[in-house]
């Protein structure tokens, strides 16, 4: 059975760092790229970062470059996303994914999908 369980969000305020992480479970994590959505009240849901299968590839939305760092380790089935200098535009609902293959923005390209994780930036 397929699981992706995130954890770290938190109500923060603006100019802190968090560090979310994704735990995978039920299929081979290390063929899989995976990425970060987020979803903020009202708004659809929104490409954030993604990984290759193997780390070596990494993919930023605009929003987050300079700031957001994702990273992967295969030894542990986990993907994190390093979230640096926090705006109150950055509050949402934090998912990870997966697919299969390369990595890709596209939100329906992706396999398999965590419950979520609440980050919340005060001003």
């Amino acid at each position: 059975q397929v699981q992706l369980v995130e954890s770290g969000g938190g109500l923060v305020q603006a100019g802190d760092s968090l560090r979310l992480s994704c735990a995978a479970s039920g299929f081979t994590f290390r063929s899989y790229a995976m990425a970060w959505f987020r979803q903020a009240p009202g708004k659809e849901r929104e490409f954030v970062a993604a990984i290759s299968w193997s780390g070596a590839g990494r993919y930023y939305a605009d929003s987050g470059k300079g700031r957001f760092t994702i990273s992967r380790d295969n030894t542990k089935n986990t993907v994190y996303l390093q979230m640096n200098s926090l705006k109150p535009e950055d509050t949402a609902v934090y998912y990870c994914a997966a697919k299969p293959g390369l990595y890709s923005g596209s939100y329906y390209s992706y396999a398999y999908w965590g419950q979520g994780t609440q980050v919340t930036v005060s001003s």
